[in-house]
């Protein structure tokens, strides 16, 4: 019965700050555009398959949360640092080693880099590997996956 998710939704504090950052930070695509309701609408890859809402309302309305944007496993590995870097945008990664790289759930296999929005939700880039899901693997680099996977 479901096939996926079509949809998510974000409160913001400044529409046209996040409608900036959505649309020329993170290169999504405004479909819609209601200023009386204070709501605009982005399709995140292709038209017509995910879309993103993000609606003005008073700081103590704004809840933080947090959802990933698929992306290509190569890319995030090879490019999503620098990409972030060059929009002036924080990344970060649950490896505790002080670094920037992208870390690997072992669990789905999935490669992984998180980021903030300008209202501090937080955002993720993910892919998904190729690979046998190691459920007890933890969170590591993805050099480590690398050798668990020659094993």
């Amino acid at each position: 019965m479901i096939k996926g998710l079509f949809e998510t939704h974000l409160n913001v504090k400044n529409l046209e700050r996040s409608i900036d950052f959505y649309t020329n930070t993170l290169e999504l695509q405004q479909c819609h555009y209601e200023a009386a309701r204070s709501v605009a609408f982005f399709w995140i890859g292709p038209p017509k398959q995910y879309m993103l809402g993000i609606w003005e309302k008073p700081k103590e309305e704004i809840d933080i949360r947090h959802f990933a944007f698929r992306c290509k496993p190569d890319w995030i590995l090879n490019e999503s640092v620098q990409y972030l870097k060059d929009r002036n945008l924080k990344c970060r990664n649950f490896l505790k080693d002080g670094t920037e790289r992208p870390m690997v759930f072992t669990w789905m296999p999935a490669i992984s880099i998180y980021f903030d929005d300008p209202d501090g939700h937080s955002l993720e880039f993910i892919g998904l590997l190729d690979g046998k899901s190691r459920p007890d693997g933890g969170v590591i680099a993805y050099e480590d996956w690398l050798e668990l996977e020659r094993e």
